[in-house]
């Protein structure tokens, strides 16, 4: 195993607070399905108070998670690899060794339309995208041909810390 000089550490970060409004209606459905569970009168039948209830839960559920998975992303940079972290948990996470690198690029503007919206993205003729908002962001091109895009402040200082460990490792 080389071992690879400790160079400049990079983290940067980027947030969309209006992902909070969509987790707000996350939690009003969810607490509409907790209301008709406990208030409901069984009157009109079980099973479509339980379609009810079960619905809302899970659609309040799914939008809660989707939405706060993707209010904020965290991207850490050292000698090895780049690291993405989604959301307060840090789910979903990806990890890219620098080895799998082959060049690494600053975008002025990426937009959600490009990519089809917010969130963890693919697109078979772009690659795969973290989105979390408009505005700059960095692209890695890998050794298999793909592109990993993630929306980021201060992504152009990112990027030439990629590019200086890149140097480093063609050593």
């Amino acid at each position: 195993m080389t071992v690879h000089p400790p160079g400049p550490l990079w983290t940067g970060r980027a947030s969309n607070r209006a992902q909070w409004l969509l987790a707000a209606a996350g939690a009003a459905c969810l607490a509409l399905g907790i209301e008709l569970a406990v208030d409901a009168p069984w009157t009109s039948g079980v099973v479509p108070l339980l379609m009810s209830v079960i619905g809302c839960l899970a659609a309040g559920l799914l939008i809660l998670y989707g939405t706060l998975a993707f209010v904020h992303v965290a991207v850490t940079v050292d000698a090895e690899a780049m690291v993405v972290r989604c959301g307060h948990m840090g789910l979903p996470r990806r990890r890219i060794s620098l080895t799998e690198v082959t060049s690494a690029e600053f975008l002025p503007r990426i937009t959600p339309q490009q990519w089809g919206g917010w969130g963890y993205r693919w697109r078979p003729e772009k690659g795969t995208a973290v989105i979390v908002r408009r505005g700059e962001g960095l692209a890695l091109r890998l050794g298999d041909g793909k592109l990993f895009t993630v929306t980021v402040d201060d992504a152009e200082n990112g990027v030439r810390v990629i590019r200086t460990h890149l140097r480093a490792l063609a050593r």
